[in-house]
């Protein structure tokens, strides 16, 4: 992605400006920072970002690093990547919440979805806990 792209999360900020530096390896201040920067990782196809902001004690966690990155992959590839709007975020000191909504296509259909995403802290680094999928 050129540095005179705007960012897939939406803040409407220069990539490089925004998520880049998190992909690169900076931890975003808070799980807002971090759940859009998630966004943009998805957008994009970093499958490693996704893994490595994922909670040991989410879902879809698995040691099987190969197979999840390859679904993520393969996700990200067959999705366009419309917008994000967050709803609600609600800040804390080891935990947080982001409510938002993801506008996505597939194969030209509208797979857009809601989700309350909930957020910890652990040893200084945000890390996606869980998601409450709800219906638009």
């Amino acid at each position: 992605m050129s540095k005179f792209e705007k960012c897939p999360c939406a803040s409407k900020s220069l990539y490089h400006k925004c998520c880049k530096p998190y992909h690169d390896g900076t931890l975003p201040k808070d799980a807002l920072h971090l759940m859009r920067s998630r966004y943009a990782a998805y957008a994009l196809g970093l499958a490693d970002y996704i893994i490595d902001t994922t909670h040991s004690d989410h879902p879809e966690f698995t040691k099987d690093r190969k197979s999840w990155k390859e679904s993520i992959e393969s996700f990200s590839s067959l999705t366009k990547f419309d917008h994000l709007t967050i709803d609600e975020f609600v800040d804390g000191d080891e935990t947080a919440t982001v409510t938002f909504t993801a506008h996505l296509r597939q194969a030209g259909s509208d797979v857009s979805f809601g989700e309350k995403s909930s957020f910890v802290k652990e040893n200084g680094k945000w890390l996606y806990k869980s998601g409450e999928i709800f219906s638009q």
